[in-house]
């Protein structure tokens, strides 16, 4: 099975990207499953309704989040309903939502999309290790792969997760930083890992952002609003094929490109 990872989708302009290049790569690709990190897909923070259909009628199969999933209050409600949108397992239980999703591919079988948010210079959440270790041990049916998108900080918590779970899953994909990275990589035990898939978001920007504002904020240490930028698009996703009788992977690559202001 081929799973093609989007990174963290940024407001109005990435959601355009994704409406201009996924429906044309989910074909040439030939890809089974989408997932995209749509948590700041709202105006830069959060997710709504609408936003999240629109990434669904794009092609996104998934939507993961993170930490900016309860930004925008809309979603919330929705959050308990039958859409495939995730936050993150290891929030406290009692929290809307849910953390796991199971994904029927009709013949290639059952693949389960799992959703982590690290705790390094993020909030103090229930152990994310622990956490994917008991939902692992827990899963009556074993899936023909299980994908896992880790949204964290720091390089060193999301390595960390990456052995953790080598071998035990297809791929964990890492999210967050809207910074690709340049370690997409198969580990020795047969799991896809990269540290960051990057962004669908404009690329003359501070990680999405109109760059005045956050440079004011970082020289004054005074507030500053997070502008989602305008301008070229940078489209970051990581594509990779996972054994469905293994479930382990055999190929990871980057896709990177640029879209044109619309």
């Amino acid at each position: 099975m081929r799973v093609l990872m989007v990174g963290d989708v940024i407001g109005k302009p990435g959601r355009r990207a994704v409406r201009e290049v996924l429906p044309g790569l989910r074909r040439d690709q030939r890809v089974d499953l989408v997932i995209a990190n749509g948590e700041n897909a709202a105006g830069g923070r959060g997710l709504t309704l609408s936003t999240a259909e629109e990434l669904f009628r794009a092609g996104v199969d998934v939507i993961t989040s993170g930490n900016h999933i309860w930004d925008q209050k809309e979603i919330i409600p929705h959050l308990d309903g039958n859409l495939p949108i995730l936050r993150p397992q290891n929030y406290p239980a009692g929290v809307p939502g849910k953390g796991h999703l199971w994904v029927d591919l009709g013949p290639q079988g059952k693949l389960l999309v799992v959703n982590l948010s690290g705790r390094v210079f993020m909030a103090e959440l229930d152990c994310p290790f622990q956490v994917v270790d008991r939902l692992l041990a827990t899963t009556s049916d074993k899936p023909a792969a299980i994908v896992v998108d880790f949204h964290g900080e720091v390089t060193s918590e999301k390595y960390a997760m990456g052995w953790h779970l080598d071998g035990r899953v297809g791929a964990v994909f890492c999210t967050h930083t809207h910074v690709p990275t340049a370690d997409a990589r198969i580990l020795p035990k047969g799991t896809a890992y990269v540290t960051d898939v990057g962004m669908v978001g404009p690329y003359d920007s501070v990680i999405g952002g109109k760059i005045e504002p956050i440079l004011a904020h970082f020289r004054t240490q005074l507030p500053a609003h997070f502008d989602v930028a305008s301008g070229a698009v940078v489209f970051n996703a990581v594509l990779s094929d996972i054994d469905g009788t293994t479930g382990l992977a055999t190929s990871i690559k980057r896709i990177d490109m640029m879209v044109n202001e619309g």
